[in-house]
């Protein structure tokens, strides 16, 4: 649907205008269908990225601030997100043996294991399923040219 339908504003006040508003939409579109996949697994979109960084690092532990580096919401509260995992018994924290002020973080199997059934149902995720592989390379070069 096209977005002017979607907000009921037929008229943009330039082409530049308009892809904002659809980029900014789009975005949170995506994000509510994913919050309800999500909850559906009892976690949040921020725990699922933590979740997926701590799984490209393991087995090796990673830091509070290696998540705050890779996360994809920078607003995230890393910190918060961890004690939220250990206790669904996710991750583990413990202390690093060669700097008593560091903690390392680690992905259990349980975490590994919700991932992989994560995995199954996004992969069929319709989101960008629509677009030819093309038109998803494109807009990768797009999104990537937008932030330069």
């Amino acid at each position: 649907m096209k977005i002017e339908d979607e907000i009921k504003q037929p008229v943009f006040s330039d082409i530049f205008q308009k892809g904002m508003i659809n980029l900014v939409y789009t975005a949170g579109w995506i994000g509510q269908r994913n919050a309800a996949l999500f909850k559906d697994y009892g976690i949040t979109g921020p725990q699922f990225n933590v979740l997926r960084i701590l799984r490209g690092q393991h087995p090796k532990p990673a830091t509070v601030n290696l998540l705050i580096d890779r996360m994809l919401d920078k607003t995230s509260n890393a910190s918060r997100i961890v004690d939220k995992l250990e206790t669904k018994k996710l991750v583990t924290r413990t202390v690093c043996p060669s700097n008593r002020r560091a903690v390392d973080i680690r992905i259990t199997e349980a975490g590994l294991s919700l991932l992989l059934e994560i995995d199954k149902v996004l992969v069929q995720a319709p989101h960008l399923r629509n677009l030819t592989e093309t038109e998803a390379m494109q807009l990768n070069e797009l999104l990537d040219k937008i932030r330069d």
